[in-house]
């Protein structure tokens, strides 16, 4: 099968993207970045670059601005917008404008969609939230749904925070814990759906892979935990002091809005439709997937 990823050099984007050529897949990835074609992988600058010869059977759209990657100024929001909803835009435009459209469109969206709701489970069936995050999540799938009407299969991959041992949000949030501070932002009762990046990438492959499954898909472990529980599953792997609060009146000075969003507040969500489709995490649990993470496979752990 021949495989557009947008994103596909990012953190999530390289690992499916090691996954999908081992399969036998052949993948053109959209990059901004210069980088060498081998036999199996492709690389464009454009959309405009690729072939209409070739047309891609199926599209996988990881691009986008990191939500935590810095204090959200206006600036920032319409990088973020951009990155995210006038790519996925310009994308499905494509799709109009080709001769051939793709069989089926994965498009990634995150939990932010639901904005707060305390403890309350939430699966694919629950109702949009309000906020910065929430609203961008609301019209970054806007863009990606319009390709049904064009007759593509599409999946929206609402992300949790993922977690593995190279990069993404675990290296930021590993930090204090490896200089001997164990902590947890505000109250901590408020809870953390996260997914180790293995889980992801055999997500995404059983959602590429089967023809009978469409919509919304929360890519989220089945268990969700507090940031005060997932604080303690952290300091069985690092030598701490006793865990403690950093007060959520010192997280808005420092990180204001996206602190009041990504930290204070939480969604419990679980993964409903995955489960229902019949997928097997392979860490469903926190403590199985920071042992994977921070252990090698000598059996040593990682500093």
């Amino acid at each position: 099968m021949h495989i557009l990823i947008t994103g596909g050099t990012g953190f999530i984007g390289q690992a499916l993207v090691a996954q999908l050529l081992g399969g036998g897949h052949h993948i053109t990835i959209l990059s901004r970045g210069r980088h060498r074609d081998t036999s199996q992988c492709t690389y464009v600058r454009s959309l405009e670059e690729l072939s209409s010869d070739s047309a891609p059977d199926a599209v996988v759209n990881l691009a986008g601005a990191s939500l935590a990657g810095r204090r959200w100024t206006r600036a920032y929001k319409e990088e973020i917008a951009a990155s995210r909803v006038e790519a996925t835009r310009a994308l499905v435009d494509y799709f109009e404008s080709s001769a051939q459209t793709p069989r089926v469109l994965l498009s990634g969206s995150a939990i932010g969609f639901y904005g707060a709701h305390g403890d309350e489970a939430l699966t694919e069936e629950a109702a949009a939230g309000r906020g910065f995050a929430s609203e961008l999540c609301q019209a970054w799938e806007s863009e990606a749904l319009r390709a049904e009407a064009l007759g593509v299969r599409t999946c929206l991959l609402r992300l949790g925070v993922v977690l593995d041992r190279e990069g993404g949000a675990l290296r930021q949030m590993a930090m204090p814990f490896r200089f001997g501070v164990a902590s947890w932002p505000g109250t901590g009762h408020q809870y953390l759906s996260w997914v180790h990046r293995a889980d992801v990438v055999a997500a995404i492959t059983l959602l590429l892979e089967d023809d009978s499954l469409a919509g919304a898909f929360n890519i989220t472990a089945p268990g969700p935990v507090t940031q005060r529980d997932f604080c303690a599953a952290m300091q069985k792997h690092f030598r701490t002091l006793p865990a403690m609060p950093v007060p959520g009146t010192v997280m808005r000075l420092m990180l204001g809005e996206m602190a009041e969003e990504l930290l204070l507040t939480g969604q419990r969500v679980v993964p409903a439709a995955l489960e229902g489709a019949g997928f097997t995490f392979r860490y469903p649990g926190i403590e199985q997937a920071l042992a994977a993470i921070f252990t090698t496979h000598a059996g040593e752990r990682l500093p």
